[in-house]
């Protein structure tokens, strides 16, 4: 079983732990000895089965059990034994007939459903907390189980409950009962008081990976780490104005679209440059009031050029207009987007495609096609594609972009290809595939090369036939159509194990710092407000700790998805090379990516050298995930911003 299946099988048998104590304590109350019995032996039974559960997933990493081993199950273990002991001998006496259930039996009742909430409490931990397990959460949990205990006590000693409804302060037991509630009220309140107080610390601002904490120097603003002003020897200007506009824009598929563009397009112009080229953007806002800024995804801008608004550079308003300028040293697929407000502006089709060619590549025939997926109310479409003629032998190179926050599946039926470059990166002796499915992962990108057939060829996405690129050797050609239907059942390719082994120029076996980021939903404060948030170690921007690295540091990151949702890791300014997925080492090309896909239940680990300064954001690529929270930054020692920064602006300002 997968990671994942463990971890809902534990919520499963979590929940009906949940239930079977519950129904064991009311059918006590309801006087009704043999079914509360066997729910009491059915409950002790699947809370048995939930400790195999937790075992089992402990051996798929600590960060899924944590808050299991230290808090849910040994306070449900202490409330189980003392139900046992307390209600079980009442239970058995009553159901053999040795005892006449002539009146409720609160003491028994108040066991059954006190471990009732400890199950509960353990079980709305995992969902509203998480990892990692604060001591201020424990507090809460407990004084919580202790508080639905004494409540459970106070409505069972009431008139209507019991047999002797006799409440004279005088008696003693009257007496004990109401000290005991006194006295477990302090409690109560100290208790969850002291865990408020704790939970509401603020977290460190800056986490070191194990690595040297600041150093005093001379401090750089990321408003003097700009690009080049001049192109390479032999290189060109590339100079472009990307207008920021509403528009109303006809899709392919014949619908119109109120959108947000560049240049009253979507996708934007597209942007390309031969390797060496100075690139040189004036972005200019005409009527986005949120405000844009432009982010070069994937590309190692210097971070002056990220176009972070809040970090990188202040937001350009309606009016306003800010000038990008980078030299084009890498080759490959790229694209760009805003990064203001970006869960909401990439949506409405505030992006375009950049891509950057070899200088000394000449065309030759070749039939290279750009195609970007993007979905638009709820219809994914490819940009770039429709129907093509390609001659046969013609070399093909389809560049296949995510622009989505959610992965799309590829089929290219009709002929074999290979998957030459992930994320604009060449792979190392990429083999030949046919019939094999490709998941792009959101913001990814993968270049497919292959010589064209005497018969047609047909990209398809997500099996969607209405969303299918066409390629045909010759105009009207009609024989050998490639159907697309049975591509659905095709395996998956995984990359980790694509192409050929090959040496690294990164020492990866001692990282000079190491982070780990375990991503979950919880609740947490985003922007100052409590949400049910998308979270990295349980807190939500901008309250994670900043990661702190100096330049030359050999960083790795374990990156580890408690969730139940698939979250796409981009680190800005830097390709990272993955190293394992669940322990697993990476065994095929060297695989260096800007995106990567951590699906629920996985543990991925990935390094990469800091040899980009600045400050670099560091979040889900599900946009919406990172407006609610799933973001943080990178900063080198000694960069700082004049923008504020995360942790001072709201999210407006980040995504």
């Amino acid at each position: 079983m997968t990671t994942a299946a463990w971890i809902n099988l534990d919520h499963a048998i979590a929940l009906l732990s949940v239930i079977a104590w519950f129904a064991a304590g009311v059918t006590m109350s309801l006087r009704r000895a043999r079914p509360a019995l066997a729910l009491l032996a059915a409950a002790l039974l699947v809370t048995l089965t939930r400790a195999a559960s937790v075992t089992m997933l402990a051996g798929r990493g600590w960060w899924f059990v944590q808050e299991k081993v230290l808090l849910g199950l040994p306070m449900l273990a202490v409330a189980a034994l003392v139900a046992t002991v307390i209600a079980g001998p009442r239970l058995f006496a009553q159901a053999t007939g040795a005892r006449l259930p002539e009146t409720i039996d609160a003491a028994g009742i108040v066991t059954l459903l006190t471990a009732a909430y400890a199950a509960l409490a353990g079980f709305a931990v995992t969902f509203l907390s998480g990892y990692p397990l604060a001591p201020g959460i424990v507090l809460i949990t407990i004084a919580l189980v202790f508080a639905g205990a004494l409540l459970t006590m106070r409505v069972l000693a009431t008139p209507n409950a019991v047999e002797e409804p006799d409440t004279d302060p005088d008696r003693p037991d009257v007496s004990r009962r109401r000290f005991l509630g006194v006295a477990g009220g302090v409690v109560v309140v100290g208790a969850a008081g002291t865990g408020v107080g704790l939970s509401v610390r603020p977290a460190a601002s800056v986490s070191d990976g194990g690595g040297p904490g600041p150093v005093s120097r001379a401090a750089v603003s990321v408003t003097e780490l700009r690009g080049a002003d001049t192109p390479a020897p032999g290189g060109a200007r590339r100079e472009y104005v990307l207008a920021a506009r509403k528009a109303t824009v006809r899709l392919a598929s014949g619908r119109d679209i109120d959108a947000w563009t560049f240049d009253g397009t979507v996708p934007g112009p597209p942007i390309t440059a031969a390797k060496g080229d100075l690139i040189e953007v004036k972005l200019v806002n005409h009527d986005i009031d949120d405000g844009v800024t432009l982010h070069w995804h994937g590309y190692d801008v210097p971070c002056g050029e990220d176009g972070a608004a809040g970090v990188t550079q202040d937001v350009v308003v309606p009016g306003g207009e800010f000038v990008y300028r980078f030299r084009a040293d890498q080759v490959g697929t790229y694209w760009y987007h805003t990064h203001h407000a970006s869960h909401i502006g990439v949506r409405r089709g505030l992006y375009g495609t950049l891509v950057v060619k070899p200088r000394e590549e000449h065309d030759t025939g070749q039939l290279d096609l750009t195609l970007s997926v993007h979905t638009f109310d709820g219809i994914a479409t490819i940009a770039g594609g429709a129907e093509r003629i390609a001659p046969p032998g013609t070399a093909v190179r389809l560049r296949l972009i995510n622009t989505d926050s959610d992965p799309h599946r590829f089929a290219l039926v009709g002929t074999s290809f290979r998957v030459a470059a992930v994320d604009g990166r060449d792979l190392e002796q990429p083999g030949e595939i046919s019939r094999t499915g490709l998941r792009l992962p959101a913001a990814g990108r993968y270049d497919l090369v292959f010589v064209m057939p005497s018969t047609s060829v047909a990209l398809a996405l997500d099996d969607d036939r209405a969303a299918t690129v066409r390629l045909r050797p010759r105009a009207g050609a009609a024989t050998g159509e490639p159907s697309t239907q049975d591509s659905s059942g095709w395996p998956e390719l995984d990359l980790l194990t694509y192409g050929t082994s090959a040496p690294v120029r990164l020492r990866t076996d001692a990282a000079d710092r190491h982070f780990t980021m375990v991503l979950d939903r919880g609740v947490a404060m985003v922007d100052g407000s409590p949400a049910y948030a998308h979270t990295v170690n349980g807190r939500g921007h901008p309250s994670i700790p900043d990661q702190l690295v100096a330049e030359g540091d050999i960083v790795r990151f374990t990156v580890v998805n408690r969730s139940r949702e698939t979250h796409p890791w981009h680190l800005h300014g830097h390709p990272v090379l993955i190293l394992s997925r669940d322990g697993t080492p990476s065994s095929g090309s060297p695989l260096w990516v800007d995106t990567f896909d951590v699906r629920p239940g996985e543990v991925w680990e990935v390094a990469f050298r800091a040899s980009n300064p600045g400050i670099w954001m560091n979040h889900c690529h599900n946009l919406p995930h990172a407006h609610q929270g799933m973001m943080l930054q990178l900063r080198y020692d000694g960069v700082t911003t004049p923008f504020g920064g995360m942790h001072t602006v709201g999210s407006g300002h980040n995504h």
